[in-house]
């Protein structure tokens, strides 16, 4: 007993269950449920291809009992219940369930209605034709094996796919804690989309989209707009609405009938036809008189007749509503990369794709090479003997033995073993003139066979042009005409037709909260009151920027790391003066530490107009406003950065306008924007102005005549100093002193061109509000420090001005 104790290992139930529940789920997510990004399998579907394949049911060999197939995966491969490959095999040969089938099958396979496949003894399969395009030089070691579960064979990790197919066929799949659900695609628009990722590796998702509409579903049926199918290709995650195709059909007698041709992916023909059925006897849809299916092999047909009073598109609008002819497909883009479950976007699966293409084509070519070098050795030895081939003979004659040819031979010539066994093994007609000349021309064909195998792997250029050759090869030989159309939403109408237009005042909060509101929200108070209170933030936020514009204008938004994005001024949601707005992340899709520090209001986006932009480490950057005029929410960059710079400032001009920054020490340059050439989207800018060591630049502005350049302070201080003060100077200067900074005033936060009739608003970290006349600020010279504009509590600061332009 004793002995038995101390045999006895403690462990930590909750350890125990942690470890195993993990090792559980890790074995679903790899072993079962989600797809490998290369070949787009799961396991259960590799084993069965595989298994075909060893069985050599290729689509031109008469079909095999599925129960054979079944089988040899249960017993070589894939040791779980019987049902489950069957089942999966099953899938892969419906039309209504697979996009490219991989699997003939022979017999009756399930139908549209939900019905099942026959037992496996009566169906008979073999692969599908584009299924050999999955295995294409598997024999040539361009894949890994491992061993199966028994490790009496060795099974493919992964198949060489020589088409895309986790996107043209799709997948889905729960494992533990996550799911996936991929939909199919179309082949032609796949491959077009991965050459253009072949010709263009730095191509955004929104490229790619301009060769791939969208899911390209078996059974048809219509997706209701685009916005869920860009966010989904973006991010990896999305919603999509799909529709069944439809339409309206009058008889002589004026009676309309409903017919449904296509219905959504996944879903149940009968079971629709039932839940109508019920609909129609609980007298939630009424107006429908008759109710039958007419589908035949030619196609489906579901006819709803409509009662002579009813209006049809009343009642096709509620069968859209309370059934599955219109449901909604989620797409969850997970399969797992290198073992591990990843949830990807369009691009990175075309790029995992194509790596494992890269890797496949090498491995090929090296086999291939090999092969050539061994065929080019024995066709050298094969010559020798040729040339001096008494010599051969008749040392071949004196050998007792072969061993003691082959050794001789050897020896003798300087040969390798292995073509001394060639010279053995070749028969005697090879020794006439022709077949010697077919042995010159071999050996002069493998030479260069051997070259251009070499070159191939020199060249990455030239293993992706062979990856783009083979692919667009199968999308002649494969492709097909797109089944699923995409048509507008109903609710993508133009919103601008709904709504007034009308002055707002767009407010942003430092911790990304933005609201919009009537301009009319704040009245004008006299220099040096205390303010209005403006917002009410959460703890540590402040109001970070503010602005007029109208409900029609474009809002370009730029963020610190470059990015510009764009939405109408009525997509911000209005929101009462107390309230802290809409977290401008559920507006735009920014990137993890991407901060919103630059709006500015568009009408059009004209030729002649262009945007400067600005980084506080004094860079500056010109660009054709038109270059941002198909900016999408998913957002675009505008301006490379360098490590540690980040964008502030951003304003549209003419082209032939003056520019002045103003640096937070009280520094300022005023230079042509002439001095500053128009660039590309994502060029980096030059230098706007030289900054002191711990300096940045707080604003710039378009210089205006008669107008003066007002500078605001963090503690409340500012003035209006005269344009005329300024002097021109060439871009990249110093600048010259415009504030007098003191400890009482505080850095520079603000500089702004203004006139005599313009107003402020002067936000402060705690919210508070003052709105200003700027003929009531004083007009001093360069070197002032002003006067105090506002009173500021303890520990409060100026965090930004806005300035309202008067009114024509």
């Amino acid at each position: 007993m004793s002995e038995e104790m101390n045999n006895l290992k403690k462990i930590d139930i909750e350890q125990e269950m942690k470890k195993s529940y993990l090792d559980y789920a890790m074995s679903v997510i790899v072993s079962r449920a989600l797809p490998d990004v290369r070949d787009g399998l799961k396991p259960v579907h590799r084993r069965i291809i595989y298994a075909m394949n060893e069985l050599s049911l290729q689509p031109e060999k008469p079909h095999r009992k599925s129960a054979r197939i079944v089988g040899d995966v249960l017993g070589k491969y894939h040791p779980h219940g019987d049902t489950a490959v069957y089942d999966a095999m099953v899938r892969l040969a419906q039309e209504f369930s697979t996009r490219y089938l991989l699997v003939d099958g022979h017999g009756n396979f399930g139908s549209v209605d939900g019905d099942s496949a026959a037992a496996m003894r009566y169906t008979e399969a073999r692969m599908g034709k584009i299924t050999t395009e999955m295995l294409r030089d598997i024999e040539k070691e361009t894949i890994d094996y491992r061993p199966n579960f028994d490790e009496t064979l060795d099974e493919p990790k992964v198949l060489p796919s020589r088409f895309p197919n986790l996107l043209a066929n799709g997948s889905s799949g729960i494992a533990v804690g996550m799911a996936t659900s991929i939909p199919p695609h179309n082949l032609k628009e796949i491959i077009n989309g991965i050459v253009e990722l072949i010709e263009n590796p730095e191509v955004e998702v929104e490229d790619i989209l301009k060769h791939i509409k969208g899911p390209d579903f078996p059974t048809g049926a219509m997706i209701m707009g685009k916005d869920g199918l860009s966010e989904a290709y973006r991010t990896g995650r999305g919603k999509v609405t799909v529709r069944a195709v439809s339409n309206i059909e009058v008889n002589e007698k004026g009676r309309s009938s409903i017919i449904f041709t296509e219905i959504p992916y996944q879903v149940n023909k009968a079971r629709e036809i039932e839940k109508i059925a019920s609909l129609v006897r609980d007298k939630k849809i009424e107006g429908i008189s008759d109710l039958r299916d007419e589908s035949d092999r030619d196609g489906m047909r579901i006819v709803v007749e409509v009662k002579k009073d009813a209006n049809p598109n009343v009642i096709l609008n509620k069968l859209y509503k309370y059934t599955q002819l219109q449901n909604t497909f989620s797409i969850i883009m997970i399969a797992l990369v290198d073992d591990r479950p990843k949830l990807l976007n369009l691009k990175e699966i075309m790029q995992h794709y194509l790596s494992h293409q890269h890797n496949v084509i090498v491995r090929r070519t090296k086999y291939e090479l090999k092969k050539a070098e061994s065929r080019a050795h024995i066709l050298e030895g094969l010559k020798i003997a040729l040339d001096r081939i008494d010599e051969v003979i008749k040392l071949i004659r004196g050998s007792k033995i072969a061993q003691e040819a082959k050794d001789g031979l050897i020896e003798k010539f300087g040969l390798s073993e292995i073509q001394a066994q060639a010279i053995l093994d070749m028969r005697l007609q090879r020794l006439t003139g022709l077949e010697r000349g077919k042995i010159e021309d071999e050996y002069k064909n493998i030479i260069l066979e051997i070259a251009k195998f070499k070159e191939i792997l020199s060249s990455d250029e030239l293993i992706y042009k062979i990856i783009k050759d083979e692919l667009l090869e199968i999308k002649e030989k494969y492709g097909d005409k797109r089944r699923t159309r995409i048509v507008p939403a109903e609710d993508e109408l133009d919103m601008e037709d709904l709504i007034d237009e009308e002055d707002v005042v767009i407010n942003l909060t430092h911790m990304g909260y933005i609201k919009r509101m009537p301009e009319d929200t704040y009245k004008t108070q006299r220099r040096g009151g205390r303010g209005i209170s403006g917002i009410t933030t959460r703890d540590e936020d402040f109001v970070s920027d503010l602005f007029t514009t109208s409900t029609h204008d474009n809002l370009l938004f730029f963020t610190n790391q470059g990015r510009a994005y764009c939405l109408k001024a009525y997509d911000i949601p209005e929101a009462k003066r107390q309230a802290k707005g809409t977290a401008i992340i559920n507006l735009l899709q920014l990137n993890p530490g991407e901060k919103v520090n630059a709006v500015i209001p568009i009408r059009d986006f004209s030729k002649e107009s262009y945007l400067v932009m600005v980084t506080d480490h004094g860079v500056i950057k010109k660009i054709d406003l038109e270059q941002l005029k198909s900016i999408r929410k998913t957002g675009i960059i505008a301006i490379t950065l360098k490590d540690g710079d980040e964008l502030i400032s951003v304003r549209k001009t003419s082209g032939e306008d003056q520019l002045i920054a103003v640096t937070s020490y009280g520094l300022a340059i005023m230079f042509e924007e002439t001095d500053v050439r128009a660039m590309g989207r994502t060029a980096a800018g030059v230098k706007a102005m030289t900054l002191k060591e711990g300096d940045k630049i707080v604003g710039v502005d378009l210089v205006e005549e008669s107008k003066d350049l007002l500078v605001i302070s963090e503690n409340g201080y500012g003035k209006r100093t005269p344009l005329e003060d300024y002097r021109l100077q060439k871009r990249g200067g110093k600048g010259i002193k415009t504030y007098n900074v003191k400890d009482v005033t505080g850095n520079l936060i603000s500089a702004k061109v203004v006139s005599h009739e313009d107003e402020v608003m002067i936000n402060s970290t705690m919210g508070t509000i003052i709105r200003l006349n700027v003929g009531d600020i004083s007009n001093m010279g360069r070197t002032t420090q002003g006067v105090r504009l506002m009173k500021m509590q303890k520990d409060d600061k100026v965090s930004s001005v806005a300035k309202i332009v008067a009114e024509e």
